[in-house]
């Protein structure tokens, strides 16, 4: 990503966590976080990664709440942002903390042997 992608990546980060968590009003959007924004080339498009933290159960609730709000969200972000035209906004559900969880407990579960300590008596010790 260009320097000037990063920083709109993360300013539409920004706009979307402040404006979900002050201005929309839909219960379904409540304590959801924005994990990423990537930018494609010509900044037509920004994916978006949403997770709930500790919630993934409610993925289609929230995947369809951010649809229903999309262009409110969208509308905002513009009028924040200047931009010749802004980002389509597509949103994403975030696994990657579910999977870093999994790994955590499949780590936590394995059965590994100590290392085996080698004798320190050497052969020059049994030769004296």
């Amino acid at each position: 990503m260009t320097i000037k992608q990063d920083r709109m990546a993360e300013r539409i980060q920004e706009i979307l966590s402040e404006l979900l968590l002050r201005e929309v009003a839909d219960p379904r959007l409540q304590h959801i976080t924005v994990t990423e924004v990537k930018l494609d080339r010509e900044l037509m498009f920004a994916n978006i990664y949403i997770n709930a933290l500790a919630e993934e159960t409610r993925e289609a609730e929230v995947m369809a709440g951010l649809e229903r709000a999309k262009g409110f969200l969208r509308r905002e972000v513009g009028r924040r942002i200047r931009l010749r035209s802004v980002p389509d906004l597509v949103f994403h559900w975030d696994y990657a903390l579910e999977r870093g969880e999994r790994i955590a407990q499949l780590l936590e579960n394995l059965e590994i042997p100590p290392a085996e300590v080698e004798d320190e008596t050497t052969t020059e010790d049994v030769n004296e």
